[in-house]
């Protein structure tokens, strides 16, 4: 009986561990606080430059009404508020902390004994949801307020596409299994949603894995849709046989529409749950697909990223503190935001140019600023 009592108390045990503490729950209202405050100011001048820009941009040009350019406005400033939330981070959990220590409360906690570890860990654990939060919901709604903000700017500016695009090469490549085309179009004809002057080089897989040419397939216009690739008037000829002509030919495809006559979004602009196919679409259709997976990297250490900045600030925090000189906390602060940019787009840059593989480029500024946080944090409580 004494084990099934021990066995049945367990979970409270660690219900009540995991129960936040008062001194706990202070801390975060106040974290969340001065991280409300933050974000505003962030999202403020992030609006207000989006708003001179897309004026300057667009509305000169077009005449566009002031609601017309808020609106694009709110669809835009989202993705660029996301990206800069690392910093609503940092100068939130600057501001938290400091401000809890100029009411001397963080040395009143001090003086009690209450160890850093236990206002800051739970600080820590909050950035990491919100991080979580970021990524799988807010995110996603960012994107595709970007997407959607870039469509409504192609179309008003009349710049979807030039006369000069529509007469350069198309190249695709699609296929799975033992069978492979190679498309080439010489020019679009985007109103009726066909390429044109089209040639498809089929190829196929034995076994040992060597690919080789079986058919090459002509014809003056192609048309996507519903699976399938139809040609009109076309000629084709396998490997030592004699050309047959055909009034329509339907060939299957696993392209999605928008893949033969749109560009692929960008992948700012692609939501965190659409990545993995857009990736798998991409390498299918025989483009590079780097800036796509070093994305799907990036948003995957968007918790980590957070933790880590909210970390780092509260550890600067409590230096300042014991240095008494809070004055430096500005400057402090400055200069932790530009070395973690400069960082992140130096990383960003090298998976960008396959220096590094993506996922290195995109987890090693999260771990350094990981690190770094809690060696300054161990530094600044055990000495």
């Amino acid at each position: 009986m004494t084990a099934l009592g021990s066995f049945a108390a367990a979970p409270r045990h660690v219900l009540s561990a995991l129960r936040l503490g008062r001194i706990e729950r202070y801390v975060l209202v106040q974290l969340a606080r001065s991280l409300a405050v933050a974000l505003g100011v962030i999202s403020a001048l992030v609006m207000l430059i989006d708003f001179v820009e897309i004026s300057r941009g667009l509305g000169s040009d077009t005449d566009l009404s002031a609601f017309r350019i808020l609106g694009l406005m709110l669809v835009k400033s989202p993705a660029v508020i996301v990206q800069l939330l690392p910093f609503v981070f940092l100068f939130g959990t600057l501001s938290a902390f400091v401000s809890m220590n100029r009411r001397s409360e963080l040395v009143a906690m001090r003086a009690a004994g209450v160890s850093a570890w236990r206002f800051v860990l739970p600080a820590a654990g909050a950035a990491l949801v919100a991080g979580v939060l970021t990524v799988t919901v807010f995110g996603p709604l960012a994107a595709s307020g970007d997407g959607l903000f870039q469509r409504e700017r192609q179309r008003i500016s009349g710049s979807v596409m030039s006369g000069d695009e529509q007469q350069q090469a198309i190249w695709l490549r699609e296929g799975e299994g033992q069978r492979q085309m190679v498309i080439r179009a010489g020019r679009q004809d985007r109103a009726n949603a066909r390429l044109l002057d089209v040639t498809f080089f089929i190829y196929t897989t034995d076994p040992n894995g060597r690919r080789a040419f079986t058919e090459r397939i002509d014809a003056p216009a192609a048309s996507l849709s519903a699976g399938r690739w139809r040609l009109y008037d076309a000629v084709g000829a396998q490997t030592g046989q004699r050309a047959m002509r055909y009034a329509t030919l339907d060939l299957p495809s696993a392209l999605a529409d928008e893949e033969a006559f749109e560009r692929f979004a960008r992948p700012q602009s692609t939501p965190f749950w659409s990545l993995p196919g857009q990736i798998r679409r991409i390498e299918d259709a025989g483009f590079s697909s780097t800036a796509y997976q070093l994305r799907f990297q990036q948003l995957l250490s968007t918790p980590l990223t957070f933790a880590a900045m909210t970390i780092l600030a509260a550890a600067f925090s409590l230096r300042l503190m014991r240095l008494g000189d809070l004055a430096r906390m500005a400057v402090s602060a400055v200069v932790l935001g530009f070395a973690f940019f400069f960082l992140n787009q130096f990383s960003a840059a090298m998976g960008s140019a396959e220096v590094v593989p993506p996922v290195v480029a995109a987890w090693l500024p999260a771990i350094l600023t990981a690190l770094a946080a809690f060696t300054l944090l161990f530094y600044t409580e055990d000495g």
